[in-house]
């Protein structure tokens, strides 16, 4: 897969030396604390890591820049707030080792993109800006100056505005966020893709129109005394370790929790608490207490199945069931809903989930007798063609309950990056409200555009369609999350310009425009000083509460900027003289917050309510059962049974992470939990699907993809055998993104189907 810079687009498709171990039953305890230490110690030192944990997640200290899960209002915990994957994220920001002029100059971009992720992430923190010229195939070192007049001039010479398109990584602070859209918008376009756009889009697209905002509705601490939890496509053990902590205080309350996955996690399972050794000695906490093994797109059957149980409940004992009066007063579409249900097939229903009858009644008694539900859900959910739909079926089976807006129930979806919510408050998003553009008209004298931009998926396609010139990257690595592989690589290298703002080495870097620019910033866990002395910055997390992030440690390199001097700078380089004052909010982070507090809802007094310790809740309508949609109503849907037909011998994949990755950074080779150590090119099956292909164990095959007659094919996997619904078939990603279409979309919410890919097997 050769490009015309000669840079393989694709990770390399060799193996490593598998080793193969019985899955674990167990998440976290002690075995977390090796792995943690030994990633401390081997990144960045073991008796500066401990200094450093010491402050993440602290209300005196930085947010941790993995996953977005809550920490607690009142005390937090002076042994630790975090996970194992939080301290591999910040041992992968603090490392010691460093990318500088002596690395570029011994590798060209061909060479670097032999390597594979897990060997550029690990080279080090990015020490200056560097500059890959047309033509070129070295990175050279360039100046701050240098970089930001390349990057003015390539965007004052653009024909028009929508050349250009600036992606947003979720890790980017409130700040910078707010600083990069009202850049974009002065520039004069809505192309703000952002990852939301490619994993939790279709959590907000389902939730705004049923209940009229597109976050959960509920706090960490609904979780401690919520009746039922249902864990739906999701893998906290691994994504959101510190989740089993909240998990776990459910149970010690007498909460029941219900696991919903085609593949059984250690996560799910057994808690060991590694805080309390009263626990480890114990053996940790049962968490689940029914784990329903669901084929890959069968949650709207399954809902749907319970959901008929339900009624047949409700009708024999009305009003012992259903929430009439919140359903009478609050909610719209009750009847078509109860005909829907009425009219539908039970057993169909139970045959598309891939759950058992027998597990279904079980379950269903439990959604009959509790009140306080709370369903999270992931990307298991979301990243479907009926992705949307998926969401609005959730919210049915809570608005049946009235299972909003109270006390322990509520809707709970778990994101991913640190700030992926708060971008999305600050308006990274290509479809702006009118609301929004007419408040920052006014504050800032200007006129904004109003015309909708380009998200992640569509600027895929007007880069392949020679639109763009000019792409812009806040953070991330958009060539490995991305689906379609190739087809987004090719896409890209026809910009004439890339510019990456990274910390880390990635194959973004290597897969390029014409020009390429990186420029360096600092971490979440670093020192930010300003013109007015040291900063910090804000995060919402993914509850809705918006705290400060101080950084504490040095920084890796003199040379690095901060992410809101680098746009603040870049700004003032392409307007000059501006109505917009940059140097003010780049010298001091305040400035930028009360720009936020005049133009965005819910942050009123927002540099004293946020250096209050803990910060402060944003407004959620849900949360008070008020509902922002068009009737001013909790809306039911209708919500077909999708109708997951593959050809005969064909299988559902669905891409997952290791435990020794969080998104596209990989930490490590090993996938703990699922006892699959130092490799990554394999691909599980159910034993009877491998049996029915003749397939054994540890077998290499390659597997190739089907959609609307295109055909895709990722080389070099590994068969392994293990628990997962029959007809299904899992792998890790980026390797398998390449399987991805580019048109294979969630409806309404355009997120790529990661989840659900029609494949077969051939040797």
């Amino acid at each position: 897969m050769i490009t015309k810079r000669k840079v393989q687009i694709v990770p390399p498709e060799e193996f490593s030396q598998l080793k193969l171990t019985s899955p674990k039953k167990k998440a976290v305890g002690i075995p977390a604390l090796i792995s943690s230490m030994q990633h401390i110690s081997r990144e960045m030192g073991l008796w500066r890591g401990i200094k450093l944990l010491n402050k993440m997640n602290q209300k005196d200290g930085f947010d941790c820049p993995g996953c977005a899960w809550p920490d607690p209002d009142g005390k937090r915990s002076k042994l630790g707030e975090y996970c194992e994957n939080g301290v591999k994220a910040i041992a992968e920001e603090a490392t010691i080792s460093k990318v500088g002029r002596e690395f570029f100059a011994e590798y060209s971009v061909e060479e670097l993109s032999t390597k594979s992720d897990y060997w550029l992430g690990k080279s080090g923190r990015i020490t200056e800006p560097f500059y890959l010229a047309e033509g070129s195939s070295h990175y050279q070192p360039i100046s701050w100056e240098e970089a930001f007049e390349k990057m003015a001039t390539k965007l004052k010479s653009l024909n028009d505005p929508n050349e250009a398109i600036f992606y947003t990584s979720g890790r980017t602070s409130n700040e910078a966020a707010y600083l990069y859209q009202l850049f974009v918008r002065q520039f004069g376009t809505n192309n703000l893709p952002d990852c939301s756009n490619m994993c939790h889009e279709s959590s907000g697209v389902g939730l705004s129109e049923t209940v009229g905002i597109g976050k959960g509705s509920v706090t960490l601490e609904d979780l401690y005394v919520s009746e039922l939890i249902v864990v739906m496509g999701q893998n906290p053990g691994t994504n959101h370790p510190r989740m089993l902590a909240a998990l776990e205080k459910c149970k010690e309350n007498g909460g029941k929790i219900i696991s919903v996955n085609p593949i059984p996690e250690a996560g799910n399972n057994v808690f060991v608490d590694p805080q309390n050794p009263l626990a480890m000695i114990k053996g940790g906490t049962q968490l689940d207490d029914h784990y329903l093994q669901v084929k890959i797109n069968g949650d709207v059957a399954l809902l749907k199945a319970i959901m008929i149980l339900m009624l047949e409940a409700e009708e024999k004992n009305p009003g012992t069931v259903f929430d009439l009066d919140f359903i009478a007063n609050q909610t719209a579409g009750i009847d078509a809903l109860l005909a829907d249900l009425k009219a539908a097939d039970f057993n169909e229903a139970v045959a598309a989930s891939g759950v058992s009858e027998k597990e279904i009644r079980t379950v269903s008694k439990l959604f009959i007798e509790k009140k306080k539900i709370i369903i999270c859900w992931a990307m298991g959910l979301t990243q479907h063609e009926n992705g949307v739909q998926n969401i609005q079926e959730v919210v049915n089976i809570l608005l049946l309950k009235g299972s909003i807006g109270i006390e322990g129930g509520g809707t709970c979806p778990v994101r991913g990056h640190s700030n992926v919510q708060g971008d999305r408050t600050m308006n990274i998003w290509e479809k702006p409200k009118d609301g929004y553009i007419d408040k920052i008209d006014a504050h800032f004298k200007m006129k904004f555009p109003r015309e909708h931009g380009y998200d992640a998926v569509e600027s895929i396609k007007a880069c392949h369609e020679n639109k763009v010139k000019f792409y812009f990257f806040m953070g991330g690595n958009f060539i490995s999350a991305t689906p379609d592989s190739q087809f987004t690589g090719e896409a890209i290298q026809n910009c004439d310009m890339t510019v990456q703002v990274s910390t880390k080495l990635n194959r973004s870097h290597i897969v390029t425009g014409n020009e390429a620019l990186i420029l360096p910033c600092i971490s979440r866990s670093e020192l930010d000083i300003q013109a007015s002395g040291k900063q910090f910055v804000t995060i919402e997390n993914s509850m809705g509460v918006v705290q400060k992030s101080y950084g504490s440690l040095d920084n890796a390199s003199p040379n690095l900027k901060s992410e809101p001097a680098i746009v603040a700078t870049l700004a003032k380089a392409v307007f000059g003289n501006s109505p917009i004052d940059w140097e003010k909010m780049r010298d001091n982070y305040d400035n930028v917050r009360d720009a936020i507090e005049a133009t965005i809802d819910g942050f009123h007094d927002y540099n004293k309510r946020v250096r209050v310790p803990g910060g402060f809740y944003l407004p959620n309508c849900t949360r008070d059962r008020k509902f922002n949609t068009a009737n001013g109503k909790a809306n039911f849907t209708i919500n077909p049974i999708p109708q997951n037909n593959v050809a005969e011998g064909h299988l559902i994949l669905m891409t997952i992470r290791t435990h020794d990755q969080y998104n596209t950074t990989i930490y490590g080779m090993d996938d703990r939990y699922r006892g699959i150590l130092n490799e990554r090119r394999v691909i599980l099956m159910n034993k009877s699907d491998m049996d029915a292909q003749g397939l054994k164990n540890e077998e290499v095959v390659h597997i190739k993809s089907h959609f609307r007659g295109e055909e895709r094919i990722a080389n070099n996997f590994k068969v392994i055998a293990y628990n997962i619904a029959k007809g299904c078939a899992a792998t890790y990603f980026p390797e398998a993104n390449v399987l991805v279409p580019v048109d294979s979309t969630a409806k309404k919410s355009n997120t790529p189907v990661s989840k659900f890919i029609e494949i077969s097997l051939f040797k």
